[in-house]
């Protein structure tokens, strides 16, 4: 279990300077020598210069709007998960799985859902008449691959620390899944929103029921007394995500925004929430051991 601990805190630290590396590089006249120990001057003014590159170059032909409600999105799990691990540790004393938290985390993961198939539905719409539809294809089947092995890598994880309740279809398992299944209907304007629409009633149904077979769990057939720390089954997730490839379609005709939103995207805090959407897959998969270490080093010595 130490090693385990050792190699996430050794990843987490490898990224977050790597991170810090590239948000110094973006203009070569400004670059850190970390070996040498020479750092640049940069003043207030070219410091914003550069911060204002970084959030152009990483937002170029994205919609701020998307970004921002992500980024929402984001901060309100990373602050649930926070309350769930100070829950699980016996620091706080509250019921998650019912009541406002139980509502207010469906609504935050919906968010995640319908953005995925928004998002899926603009890409689709940007490259439909430049690229060939096996390409198109072939890049939504490798993203969906590239998001299960990292839901691998948690199942892993957490059945290593948490046998009794570990992942077994997560978060990440289910987007993933989920773009590979949409990838027939990318191009369906309202066909998937009848269909999610079925998908999200059988899901509401499969709550009420259980099954004593264990195979069918990643579509919502659960055993009696089942329970994973994370668990979204594609009944009724995946209904989620063919509701927004539908709006994507609405709202996003061709990949062009189809309302002209009346607020200014370039205020400070909608910028700094918008970056934290761009990075939400390693804010999500690195974001609990980040809260693990906090408790455990910082929280627990002095509570």
């Amino acid at each position: 279990m130490n090693v385990l601990f050792f190699f996430l805190i050794r990843y987490i630290s490898t990224k977050f300077i790597s991170f810090f590396e590239y948000f110094l590089k973006i203009n070569e006249d400004y670059v850190v020598n970390i070996k040498s120990g020479k750092i640049s001057s940069i003043n207030i003014f070219q410091s914003n210069v550069i911060f204002h590159q970084m959030i152009r170059k990483k937002s170029d032909g994205r919609f701020w709007e998307i970004d921002f409600l992500r980024g929402i999105a984001i901060i309100l799990m990373v602050g649930f998960h926070f309350i769930y691990d100070l829950n699980h540790i016996r620091i706080i004393y509250y019921k998650l799985w019912e009541g406002p938290f139980d509502y207010a985390s469906k609504i935050v993961a919906s968010v995640f859902f319908v953005l995925v198939g928004i998002s899926l539905t603009i890409r689709y719409n940007r490259v439909k008449n430049k690229d060939s539809a096996e390409n198109i294809r072939s890049q939504f089947f490798i993203r969906g691959i590239k998001l299960i092995g990292l839901g691998l890598i948690i199942t892993i994880i957490s059945w290593l620390i948490i046998p009794d309740r570990f992942v077994i279809f997560g978060v990440l398992h289910c987007i993933g899944v989920s773009i590979i299944l949409a990838i027939p209907f990318i191009n369906k304007k309202m066909i998937t929103i009848f269909l999610g629409g079925i998908i999200i009633i059988i899901g509401i149904y499969l709550k009420f029921i259980t099954i004593d077979v264990n195979w069918f769990i990643p579509l919502g057939f659960v055993p009696p007394k089942f329970f994973s720390i994370d668990f979204f089954p594609l009944f009724p997730w995946f209904g989620i995500v063919l509701i927004g490839i539908s709006l994507g379609h609405y709202l996003y005709p061709n990949g062009n925004r189809r309302i002209r939103l009346p607020i200014n995207d370039q205020k400070k805090y909608i910028k700094n929430i918008c970056f934290l959407g761009r990075h939400s897959l390693y804010i999500y998969f690195l974001h609990q051991p980040i809260l693990f270490a906090v408790i455990f080093f910082i929280l627990q010595p002095i509570l």
